[in-house]
């Protein structure tokens, strides 16, 4: 982890909704606490935050959290940002086009403009695409990993789903949370 580099705000914007959504307020400042960040929780960021913030949160997510519930927000904070990114960072002729493309022809060229803009989900990790089905996306170093990478992996599919494919799926299949190396997300564009 790097100590300068930073990450979209959403890691823990996003986090806080979905927590708040799951139990409350009470619970959003309870994970936001073991994390060393409960001032965010009155005071939410409003730019770049550290990617050591947005990494303690997630980890007091799953420490904090029985392992399904924690699975649950994580993946309701990663839909929220994929929501967010989507509606805010797309912009709406780009939205256009690739839903106009064949998934063969948008799937590339959406993974270039995640890679593009890894730093938003990725802080100082390092992006690398694998062509091939299914397409494969590795985060190198990844900051921001967990078990599971429910967060990382629920933004993915909202943007291939709304924007590739109605059926794309995600999967992770490595982590460097578990010690593999690189995370491994791999791309499926039907189902």
């Amino acid at each position: 982890m790097s100590d300068g580099a930073r990450v979209g705000p959403n890691a823990i914007l996003q986090t806080a909704a979905a927590l708040e959504a799951q139990g409350g307020r009470a619970l959003a400042r309870q994970v936001f606490e073991v994390a060393g960040l409960g001032a965010l929780v009155d005071d939410p960021p409003g730019s770049m935050v550290p990617e050591g913030q947005a990494a303690a949160l997630m980890r007091a997510l799953h420490a904090t959290l029985p392992p399904d519930t924690a699975a649950r927000v994580s993946y309701d904070a990663g839909r929220r940002t994929g929501d967010y990114i989507l509606q805010n960072r797309i912009p709406a002729p780009a939205r256009t086009l690739l839903r106009l493309l064949p998934a063969r022809l948008a799937a590339p060229i959406l993974l270039r403009a995640v890679a593009a803009h890894a730093w938003t989900f990725a802080g100082s990790g390092r992006i690398e695409i694998a062509p091939g089905r299914p397409v494969r996306l590795m985060i190198h170093d990844n900051p921001l990993a967990v078990a599971g990478s429910d967060w990382h992996r629920a933004a993915l599919e909202v943007l291939f789903r709304r924007l590739v494919h109605p059926r794309a799926a995600v999967r992770q299949a490595a982590s460097c949370a578990g010690g593999d190396g690189p995370c491994v997300f791999e791309i499926s564009l039907s189902g």
